[in-house]
């Protein structure tokens, strides 16, 4: 691995638990698969705030939409087994459907471009006010015709993707569960991976959450309700690790796969262009984009109590996942993010020698700033933002506790000194860039608290 990656690495871990800790989020775990191996895991928060359960990396979620890009492998596994086509009708495999609904193909279905009913007249399964539709209330939803005529736009459908694992049942006369975990799920070498709940007995399993409105408080969602024959598109269950293992198997240059590579290739290609988004595409069974120059894919995910993201990044051959354990969850916003740190690390290099010890977090009441060295610089990051190398000044170190800013914005404090503190010991107990002194979280927290900390208050008669 490039050090470049193994230092952008470790700063994203490091700003996503600031990030959870500052917006006050339940939990998160987020994994990276380089080259397809795990090469790093984090867990910050809780599993479930009721029993204060420490969440690790080994509890899995609800992935939800991910689910999609495994029906999409199963289909494609199949294609090359040459028990289906792509231009099939899905009307070939399963009956009952309305006429409409069953001229349409399945690379339709599998692109979203089907024109099919998102979720139905009552999406109330996505909310807890029903449960999840099963087989035969599906076909009933599919016997009514298109939203819209078929193969003109982009248009999301969860029953589409229902509808496709009806084909795999089908196709290889077994129930969808049994057939995708043995011939999708084992094959990858997914241990922590079910199609859908329950789960086994011994699995840690991170619950869901609300927002704190409009109740006034997170409560949790139990999050294990089953799928039913939503589960090919909405129902696995999955760690970060596990997710991201999947996901860097259908990178077309990844080593390992339980696809070929133009099966990859295909599930990959630009196929429909994403209304109102900024360079969103989608394949088949997957989404995806270019961000700085850098071609992704992956799929995101939205279950309730769960948000997750998963972007392959196949010029670095890096994968990311991030669950998170509410329905507010950040998990879209931090991947952005972590996608912007990646191409400042990238675009940077490896930090000089002299400069690596460079590198902590700083407080002051205004909030955190973060020292980190790249190339022949120190920048200094803010943790607050989505990404925090927005507009982030730059030192240059001229000796060993001793710097100036390079560069900073026109608001800023460009062209002044920087300087380090030691206490007794030779440690960095405080930092001043400029006319800022930046000190240790313990110290500044002791300082508000002295300052502004209220006094106890009289009762109100």
């Amino acid at each position: 691995m490039d050090p470049w990656l193994r230092s952008a690495i470790d700063y994203i871990g490091s700003w996503i638990e600031f990030q959870l800790t500052t917006i006050q989020q339940p939990g998160v775990i987020i994994a990276f698969a380089h080259r397809g191996e795990i090469v790093a895991e984090h867990a910050f928060g809780l599993a479930n705030l009721d029993t204060g359960e420490k969440l690790t990396p080994r509890h899995r979620f609800r992935i939800a939409s991910h689910s999609k890009s495994f029906t999409s492998a199963g289909i494609m596994k199949l294609r090359e087994q040459r028990k289906l086509r792509l231009d099939d009708p899905v009307g070939q495999y399963v009956g009952g459907l309305h006429p409409r609904v069953a001229e349409t193909t399945i690379a339709q279905v599998l692109s979203h471009s089907a024109g099919l009913t998102r979720d139905g007249a009552d999406s109330g399964q996505f909310i807890d006010r029903r449960s999840y539709l099963n087989a035969k209330e599906l076909l009933a939803e599919l016997k009514l015709p298109t939203a819209i005529e078929p193969g003109t736009r982009f248009k999301y459908s969860n029953h589409g993707f229902g509808l496709l694992g009806l084909v795999i049942e089908t196709v290889t006369k077994q129930p969808y569960s049994a057939w995708i975990k043995r011939e999708i799920i084992e094959p990858a070498g997914l241990r922590a991976t079910e199609p859908d709940a329950p789960l086994p007995k011994d699995a840690s399993f991170a619950r869901g959450h609300t927002r704190k409105l409009p109740f006034g408080e997170r409560c949790v969602i139990p999050g294990d309700n089953p799928a039913h024959a939503m589960a090919s598109a909405a129902g696995f269950v999955a760690t970060a690790g596990d997710t991201a293992r999947f996901f860097a198997q259908l990178a077309p240059n990844a080593k390992k796969s339980v696809l070929s590579v133009a099966s990859r290739r295909e599930m990959t290609r630009h196929q429909w262009r994403i209304p109102q988004s900024f360079e969103g595409y989608y394949g088949l069974g997957v989404n995806a984009g270019k961000t700085d120059g850098w071609d992704w894919f992956g799929h995101g995910g939205g279950f309730q109590g769960y948000i997750s993201r998963t972007c392959a990044i196949p010029a670095c051959e890096l994968t990311i996942s991030i669950l998170s354990n509410s329905i507010d969850g950040a998990a879209p916003f931090w991947m952005d993010g972590a996608m912007q740190i990646l191409r400042v690390f990238k675009t940077r290099g490896t930090a000089d020698r002299r400069l690596r010890d460079w590198t902590d977090r700083w407080w002051t009441i205004w909030g955190a700033s973060d020292l980190v060295p790249m190339g022949n610089r120190v920048l200094v990051a803010n943790p607050q933002f989505i990404n925090p190398f927005m507009d982030a000044a730059e030192i240059e170190v001229t000796g060993r506790d001793t710097g100036k800013l390079a560069w900073a914005a026109g608001y800023s404090s460009h062209g002044e000194p920087v300087h380090r503190i030691r206490d007794k010991r030779g440690r960095i107990s405080e930092v001043w860039i400029a006319g800022a002194n930046l000190k240790p979280a313990s110290v500044v927290a002791k300082e508000i608290a002295r300052r502004y900390k209220p006094r106890k208050r009289r009762p109100t008669p």
